[in-house]
């Protein structure tokens, strides 16, 4: 198992909520994406989310954050994988450590071509 981000990117400009925040939308989406490699690796394949819960966000994230999202087997069931997601910045100029700023719980099911449900293979 590879320990590092499962994502990582910086915030930009472009991503920001009319306060000059970043938005939340767009730190959801870099979970998701974050939460979707993780379970189509475990799948062997295509996966479709289908829940996300539990999301907290802890810390406000602003332009120019080295934003890294760590994700989490934590169970899988026959057709679903549900996926931890940590999201951590670096604001380079201000706090060189990592500060944790959101996580949630997103569930994914496997998908096979014709886009229906399919078994998660064995470990």
């Amino acid at each position: 198992m590879d320990d590092g981000p499962a994502l990582r990117t910086i915030a930009m400009p472009a991503d920001t909520n009319p306060n000059g925040d970043i938005f939340g939308g767009w730190l959801l989406a870099q979970m998701d994406l974050a939460g979707g490699v993780v379970a189509l690796r475990r799948a062997c394949g295509r996966v479709a989310t289908v829940g996300i819960e539990a999301m907290t966000f802890h810390k406000p994230v602003f332009v120019g954050d080295e934003v890294s999202c760590y994700a989490f087997v934590e169970k899988v069931g026959r057709t679903s994988i549900r996926v931890r997601v940590e999201t951590w910045v670096r604001r380079q100029r201000t706090a060189p450590e990592p500060i944790k700023v959101t996580e949630g719980v997103f569930t994914y099911v496997a998908i096979g071509e014709d886009r229906k449900p399919r078994e998660v293979p064995a470990e």
